[in-house]
């Protein structure tokens, strides 16, 4: 019987999921967490074979983070959508043993929780795809790199407190500075790096080997 552990922000659906998984054969005890401290504690209460974590949204992708730097032998299957380039370079730079389309099934699910669960790592061809894009893009060219590394001094530490999975509100009590003006940096690093997201600015600055 395979112990599983939901982790996700959203209740509803950590909590749907669990129930779901809970009729499947083979499946022992389902756990539900809402944060990576709340996924250590109950790692850390029970046996657990396979972490399944939602990362489709950056609260849940900092939850993965997160936990895989608190628990490094957790074996973590991220369920997320497999074509957001940032967020599979993100979980796989954690360390996580496979991903899942957001959009699979649960059989799906399952058959590569057990593969993670035996200690091989459970990779769709779609991430597998994302991963290859970016061992080759790592390769970084110096024109590239050059367009990094415009990031001002203090867009570079914001960024680092990105990475360490900081709010505007928290980076602002940190930096002693207003929320209003760490939007701004935000904007104009989103903006240089070409990313949509903070996760992606962050993956692809990461990518560019650039510090804070």
């Amino acid at each position: 019987m395979m112990s599983l552990l939901v982790l996700g922000p959203v209740r509803v659906y950590r909590e749907s999921f669990a129930a779901a998984l809970d009729q499947e054969d083979g499946v022992g005890t389902v756990s539900v967490a809402a944060s990576a401290q709340e996924a250590s504690h109950c790692m850390r209460a029970h046996s657990t074979d396979v972490v399944l974590a939602d990362a489709s949204t950056d609260a849940g992708l900092r939850a993965v983070c997160a936990l895989s730097r608190s628990e490094p032998s957790a074996r973590v299957l991220v369920i997320t959508a497999t074509d957001d380039d940032a967020t599979v370079m993100e979980c796989a730079r954690a360390g996580i043993s496979g991903f899942v389309a957001a959009d699979g099934t649960l059989s799906e699910i399952l058959d590569a929780a057990r593969v993670i669960a035996r200690g091989e790592i459970a990779c769709s061809p779609a991430a597998t795809a994302v991963l290859l894009r970016w061992v080759v893009a790592s390769e970084t060219t110096p024109a590239r790199r050059g367009s990094m590394i415009g990031l001002t001094t203090r867009e570079r530490q914001i960024l680092a407190l990105i990475d360490e999975g900081m709010s505007n509100k928290e980076i602002a009590a940190r930096l002693y500075i207003e929320v209003s003006t760490v939007k701004n940096h935000v904007h104009n690093v989103l903006e240089k790096l070409g990313a949509r997201r903070r996760s992606e600015a962050v993956a692809r600055a990461r990518a560019a080997r650039i510090g804070p």
